[in-house]
């Protein structure tokens, strides 16, 4: 199993706590989606911001969502603004709605705490992170609508992928069928498919399934001893 980088160290201190406190960056992580989304909420509701305030979320999103057509022009004229690269990394925490933003952090506070006992804090950050650019770099290639990419979701992915990578490598330490480590995200795609079919459905699916892909690639490099244990893996297979 996994190192856990939570332990007490050894020697006069008191035993491991039975109940594993939130790693400081995932709370960090639902703390940003969550007050981001505040500000838009109580200043759509009057209570800051003033009259202002009811368009904080639609200007939030033309600034700091992934646009596919900016990407493509940028892809088209080798020009990248800042101001454009920014969006890669801030889409992430603007939401749709309340209930967007909650669902979302909510996964990140439930898959966070899971990764981030099993990886150290920075490895989080990476897996979400380039989860959420790699998610978007194939969103803007694929998708041609206008239809911009909002949400902490393909960094959610990503974790999920992390999570995966965890049971995978788990179930094969204990000889059980590998396969089974992918049930969870086998169950989100079947989901997004039904509901597409019964009610529509939007092209994020593509940047949340890219973000499970990058976030289990990913783990390779940066958990504790990543390429090591999937070489000796290799050599005894």
């Amino acid at each position: 199993m996994m190192q856990r980088y939570d332990d007490t160290e050894q020697g006069g201190g008191a035993g491991p706590s039975p109940i594993n406190p939130l790693p400081p960056v995932v709370i960090v992580l639902f703390a940003a989606i969550m007050a981001v989304e505040a500000m838009f909420t109580l200043g759509a509701q009057g209570l800051a911001g003033g009259p202002q305030a009811i368009g904080w979320r639609l200007g939030a999103i033309q600034t700091y969502a992934f646009s596919a057509d900016i990407f493509q022009w940028m892809l088209a004229n080798g020009r990248w603004p800042a101001e454009h690269l920014l969006r890669f990394v801030s889409f992430p925490f603007v939401h749709a709605n309340f209930t967007h933003a909650l669902f979302a952090g909510i996964m990140v506070l439930a898959l966070g705490k899971f990764v981030g006992e099993a990886f150290r804090g920075w490895a989080v950050l990476v897996v979400f992170f380039g989860a959420s650019i790699g998610g978007a770099v194939i969103y803007g290639m694929i998708v041609g609508s206008g239809v911009p990419l909002i949400g902490a979701f393909p960094g959610v992915y990503g974790l999920i992928g992390a999570f995966t990578y965890v049971l995978w490598l788990r179930l094969g330490q204990e000889g059980g069928p590998q396969l089974r480590a992918f049930t969870l995200i086998a169950f989100l795609m079947g989901i997004q498919l039904v509901f597409g079919v019964l009610f529509g459905g939007s092209a994020d699916w593509i940047a949340d399934l890219v973000g499970f892909v990058c976030g289990f690639a990913l783990s390779f490099a940066v958990s504790p001893g990543g390429f090591a244990r999937l070489r000796d893996k290799l050599r005894h297979e």
